[in-house]
């Protein structure tokens, strides 16, 4: 009898762990990203869409959108997660001075709603995007003190990136793709013709 309830709690423990997975669009390290997080910066997205004239321009949608609103999440993550290793901090000066940069190079404020559905970021996630271009430039900053050429500086970011992803051990719900080490990127899986279908609401 003690032997059938010890089954049954570890059935137990392992249909709640299931659960949990199925509902992870991805995890990086210990950080997970929910379905539902996921699905609320498309929604917000096609929301954003739907507010201006978008008549004959083209836009990802299905599976293309999922992949790239989540590819987004996980790589500005991965740049947290490297600022952290190298100690770099983002100031809330510098967030506010690289939006006032982007304000005067698109218009002005109102015009921020067009370039962000342009660009395809959700308006909450333009911090994040804020704060990795930032990240990005700082790395760029200290690759090109260290000696490396301007031409190859992207290269190694792009390479930064791919490998603490790796280290990080990036998983997706097929649902949405396959993680691929070796290009550091989220592409299309054989499984992820089920991929989350936007919400029209």
């Amino acid at each position: 009898m003690k032997k059938f309830l010890t089954v049954i709690a570890v059935l137990s423990a392992l249909a709640l762990t299931g659960c949990a997975k199925a509902d992870t669009a991805a995890s990086i390290g210990d950080i997970t990203i929910t379905q539902a997080q996921a699905q609320s910066k498309i929604n917000e997205l096609l929301a954003e869409r739907a507010k201006i004239d978008t008549a004959g321009t083209q836009f990802e949608t299905g599976n293309a959108l999922n992949r790239s609103q989540l590819r987004f999440t996980i790589i500005t993550t991965v740049f947290d997660e490297i600022a952290k290793e190298l100690k770099l901090s983002v100031s809330a000066t510098e967030l506010e001075n690289s939006r006032q940069g982007i304000y005067s190079q698109i218009g002005g404020e109102t015009e921020l709603s067009k370039s962000l559905v342009a660009a395809q970021i959700a308006p909450s996630n333009f911090d994040r995007y804020l704060r990795a271009t930032i990240i990005s430039n700082k790395l760029s900053g200290a690759l090109a003190m260290g000696g490396v050429a301007e031409a190859e500086v992207q290269a190694r970011i792009s390479e930064l990136l791919q490998k603490k992803a790796e280290q990080l051990n990036v998983t997706v719900n097929p649902r949405y793709g396959v993680w691929d080490d070796a290009s550091g990127d989220l592409i299309p899986g054989d499984s992820a013709g089920s991929a989350v279908v936007p919400s029209n609401k």
